[in-house]
This record gives structure tokens, sequence and C-alpha cells, in this order.
């Protein structure tokens, strides 16, 4: 007499540039009972098929990603040669299927309009946007940021000091915050940059590496910006580029509870003159591309596109919208009035913005 193998899963994953890898999985006791991983990729020798089935038998079903690729790794041995797919495809398929891991179809998504709020605030909002992901208080989105001063943003870990010069702030009269990702200095007036934020559980990217999450985040903006004839590419590990050169940059801060921010800034038309006075490492940047003055504009966005910044935010919606389904909203009463609260306990302060002097 046969006993009842419980429940059954079913996982897919598609590798970046790579192939189909699907999970088929029955649970019994806490632990898989029957596995079946199977896709469009190429394996040899046959037998190895075989191997990463059975590897699988008695898995827990909470096992994390790097168990399971090692688990599969071991099985398969050096000689057996995986095209198209690695032992890590196949955990993110396996994790898939038991629930731990999830897709852009899974969730639902909205679209935050963008709505003009002080710098301080915009900053505020990833942080408490993110955490309300993480608890379940809030759908996963995507915000576009529209912004209310001059202002220059810098990553959580840059030094204040080597990053902004202090008399070029005040004479520009520039508002300086820190965010909680990491990366570069951001320079951002009014209308000059293309900026947006997600906010989404860490499940969406189980067992990427942060180099393979940059561009899986943002593939719907490469599609945007191509709706716009713009061609733009990643280059690792976090800058957004064209066959003109770079145009933006990504961050990214995973909180312990589960929740990720991911943002992106990207040059819509900056005063690139105003920027060296502001920013110390523009200076650099100038010097190396070997440029003696830097009186010009840095205007890839609006001179590869010929569309207004309103144009492209709506582009990037729709893209967004047509990809995964998302609704467009505002944000609440509540989000704001937390955002500020937090602003001016912590992102206007001296103890935040020069916490690393």
């Amino acid at each position: 007499m046969n006993t009842p193998l419980g429940s059954s899963h079913h996982g897919e994953y598609k590798v970046a540039g790579g192939k189909l890898v699907i999970a088929d999985l029955t649970v019994s006791d806490g632990a898989v009972a029957t596995a079946s991983i199977n896709g469009d990729f190429f394996l040899e020798p046959d037998e190895a098929l075989q191997d990463i089935n059975h590897s699988l038998l008695g898995l827990d079903l909470n096992a994390p990603h790097g168990t399971i690729a090692e688990t599969v790794r071991a099985a398969v041995g050096p000689e057996t040669v995986m095209f198209g797919f690695d032992p890590a495809a196949v955990a993110t398929a396996v994790r898939r299927a038991l629930g731990h891991a999830t897709t852009w179809e899974d969730h639902e998504w909205e679209i935050l309009v963008p709505q003009p709020l002080p710098i301080t605030t915009q900053v505020a909002l990833d942080q408490i946007l993110t955490e309300d992901v993480a608890a379940g208080r809030r759908r996963p989105a995507l915000r576009l940021w529209q912004w209310t001063e001059p202002a220059v943003v810098i990553g959580s870990f840059q030094s204040l000091a080597n990053e902004v010069d202090p008399e070029g702030v005040e004479r520009h009269g520039i508002t300086v915050a820190r965010r909680i990702s990491g990366g570069g200095a951001m320079f951002m007036e009014a209308d000059n940059c293309v900026t947006y934020s997600l906010y989404l559980p860490q499940s969406l990217v189980d067992g990427m590496s942060f180099a393979d999450s940059y561009p899986f985040l943002d593939a719907w903006a490469m599609d945007a910006l191509a709706r716009t004839g713009v061609e733009a590419f990643y280059q690792p590990l976090n800058d957004i580029a064209t066959p003109e050169g770079k145009i933006g940059g990504a961050a990214q801060k995973r909180l312990a509870s589960g929740g990720l921010l991911h943002h992106v800034t990207m040059s819509y038309d900056i005063d690139a003159d105003k920027m060296t006075e502001v920013l110390r490492i523009g200076r650099e940047k100038i010097r190396d591309k070997g440029i003696r003055s830097a009186k010009k504009r840095v205007d890839p966005l609006r001179r590869q596109t010929g569309l207004t910044r309103p144009e492209i935010w709506e582009t990037m919606m729709s893209t967004f919208t047509d990809r995964y389904g998302a609704s467009r909203t505002h944000l609440t009463e509540d989000e704001i009035s937390r955002a500020e609260a937090l602003a001016t306990a912590k992102f206007t302060t001296p103890a935040w913005t020069a916490r690393v002097p």
C-alpha cells in the first residue's frame, strides 16, 4: 500500500540570459518527498538529472538557498556540465516551489505617483515604506520622487566632508541629506533628475547576489528607457549607462526585517558647473575625463529622449503597469506624516547627516 505523499508544489525560475528551470515537488512531514527538476536547459551526462532529483529528497522545507545550492552542487560533482543553469538556479526554483522565494507576479504592486515633498521627507519615506512592506502593512510599490528644493543626497556610508563642499552648499542654497542606502552622492536640483524607489520583500531576490539583483530589479526600467529611444544597460555593479556614457546609478538597503529598498537616480538635465561647486567628487570626475571646465549641462535623458521629465515619468509608470499589473495611487496622509516626523527626528539632524564626518 502506497503512503500518501502530501501536497504538490510547482516553482519556476528563468535564469537571466539562460534557461528556464522548473521544480515540481511533493512534500510530507516537513520535508521534500519527491522531486522533479525539469526545463529547457542542457545537462551532461543525462544521469546527473537523477542525481539532482535524488539530492533534494528529505530536504527540510525551510532549508536556506545556500544549503540547497550546495546540496545540488555536491550531487552533480565537478565533471557535470550544466549549460543555461546552475545549482543556484535549481535552489531558486525549489525555494519558489516551497513559497520562500517569490516572483514579480506573486505580488500586488502599486505605483506611488510623484508628489512634491522636501528632500528630507523623501529619504525618510524610503525608510518608512520599506519597513511597512516588510511588516505587511502595505503592498510592494514603485515610487517616483518629486522634491521641492535643490539638494545633495549622500550615501549611507559616505564621508560628509569628503563629498560635500560647505561653501558651495551655502552659496547655492543646497539642502544636504543622507539616505539609508549605500552608493554615491547625488546632486538633485528640481527637475534635473529622474529618481525612483522600489519597496519589496527580499523574497523577490531570494538567493540572488547583489550583482544579479540590481539588473533584475531594473529590467522594467531598461524597457521603459528603450520605449523613449534610450539604449540603456547595466555596468557592474550599479551603474546605468548608454553608448554615450553613464546616466545614473542604483543603491540598495536590505533590512533585517525582510524589506528591501532599491533606489535609482538618473540624470535628466544637470548644471555640471554648479555640481562641481557643491560636490568635491564632481571635480575629480571632471578632471579624470580631461575636461578643464564644467561650464555646460549634463543632460543625457533630456537630450537623448527629447521628452519632458513628466513624459518620462509617464512612460516609466506605463511600462511598470504593463509588466506587473500595478495600480496607481498616492501616498497616504499617515505615510507622509510619519515620514515628516522621522525626517525631524532623524534625517534633518547633524547626528545622522554627519554620522560619517
